[in-house]
């Protein structure tokens, strides 16, 4: 059985751990793949039209692709899960690591490493997305071992390879020190021989990577495509060593970025849907800095002093389906989604979105705000994944009903309408 794959790919460590927990044998071809040629070769793109990897061949002549597949294939019974229960749960830890720690993590470590421009915002939106992730995982580890039962599981071996370069390059001794039950597990599973045998030199992060615009430049000139080479052999050569960089650098940053991550690199602009809605008088950035920096006492009042009713409205929106939300970290995780997936709009909006009440019990519903008149996510079908699953009222900035609940979900205080307690809330800002 062979993996394509180029040198230290966290996405490939899945797979082979996972063979060195099942005993298998797998030839690895990091050292023989040239990326940018291997991958675009006839031979491998027949195999595997997408031409990514990591990449897998069965011993039997069959094809793999996508990191999580392959790990599972080459797992043992016990990785898997026992039951249909644990394997379910498995599954949930999985995709909460590829859809959730991820992108935040690339968000936050990218524009630091030098692959992805540096955004202020971005980045920051990125750290603190990737601790309010890791602020539940140290609630879960606090309580139990391993992810699933009592035994490692391909959950804790997808969860710990997508946190290698939190821990490697920015998770820095004060940031453990809030985390010490991920610190722990994460000691755990890096200390297993299966573990070890692939990842043989893992290092911590002593100081936070801090960022340098050298960094990026420097990638920029790697991955031009219009490098200038005359002259000399002595120019030939450096030509040579150039586009061997280059390569590497478009390793790096296309292979490690998943569709997820890819939606967070900068695209070319694209003309804004509330472009062609009145400014108004109310300068929505000004609010958010004051709510980020201030009291909610303060904030409250500053908004309704600010606000413009006549080019900006407030909404409601409440879940549809509550009686469907189990435990509380998967209903926060509905809303950062959301977030996530919405993160264009943040310009002309602001939202307190609550979870109320407990595991088994809980609801979500939030109050928003956005330039225009009219439900914002039907001005573009991309922002119109997640909004039919809420009922969504419009708010007259007039009513004392309205002043009580933007108070309410501003400073989140108190209890939805059914008497549940306010649990935890996240600002779309």
């Amino acid at each position: 059985m062979t993996l394509y794959t180029y040198p230290n790919n966290f996405r490939a460590y899945k797979a082979l751990i996972a063979a060195e927990y099942s005993g298998v044998k797998v030839n690895v071809t990091s050292n023989e793949f040239v990326f940018g040629e291997t991958n675009k070769s006839k031979a491998f793109l027949e195999k595997f039209p997408l031409g990514k990897v990591p990449a897998f061949e069965t011993s039997n002549g069959n094809y793999l692709t996508e990191s999580n597949a392959i790990a599972f294939y080459l797992a043992n019974d016990a990785l898997r899960g026992k039951t249909i229960l644990h394997q379910s749960e498995v599954w949930q830890w999985v995709n909460f690591a590829d859809s959730e720690l991820l992108p935040a993590s690339c968000a936050w470590i990218f524009p630091l490493i030098g692959i992805m421009p540096f955004q202020k915002e971005a980045v920051q939106r990125g750290k603190d997305d990737v601790i309010s992730s890791l602020n539940m995982l140290n609630n879960k580890l606090t309580q139990v071992t391993f992810l699933v039962g009592d035994r490692i599981t391909l959950a804790d071996i997808c969860v710990f390879c997508t946190l290698i370069q939190a821990f490697e390059k920015v998770l820095d001794v004060n940031l453990k020190k809030r985390f010490p039950s991920v610190t722990r597990w994460y000691n755990t599973i890096l200390n297993q021989p299966q573990v070890k045998a692939v990842v043989p030199k893992f290092e911590f992060c002593s100081k936070q990577l801090e960022y340098d615009p050298q960094r990026y430049a420097e990638f920029l000139a790697k991955t031009s495509t219009n490098i200038e080479m005359k002259g000399s052999e002595e120019k030939k050569g450096g030509e040579k060593k150039q586009k061997a960089e280059k390569k590497v650098a478009e390793a790096q940053l296309e292979e490690e970025l998943d569709a997820a991550d890819v939606a967070l690199l900068e695209e070319p602009k694209s003309k804004d849907p509330f472009d062609a809605l009145p400014k108004g008088k109310f300068v929505i950035d000004d609010f958010k800095r004051f709510y980020s920096n201030e009291d909610e006492t303060k904030s409250v009042p500053y908004f309704w002093e600010k606000f413009d009713p006549e080019n900006y409205s407030i909404w409601f929106g409440e879940y549809k389906y509550n009686e469907e939300l189990s435990k509380v970290f998967m209903s926060c995780n509905l809303i950062t989604g959301m977030f996530q997936r919405l993160d264009k709009m943040r310009k002309q909006a602001f939202a307190s979105v609550c979870l109320w009440g407990e595991d088994n019990n809980s609801t979500i519903s939030g109050v928003w705000v956005w330039r225009g008149q009219d439900l914002a996510f039907e001005l573009t079908p991309d922002w119109q994944i997640d909004y039919d699953c809420y009922s969504w009222k419009k708010l007259d900035p007039s009513a004392a009903e309205t002043k009580q609940l933007v108070e309410q979900y501003f400073s989140w205080t108190g209890a939805d309408k059914n008497g549940r307690k306010f649990n935890q809330g996240k600002i779309f800002k």
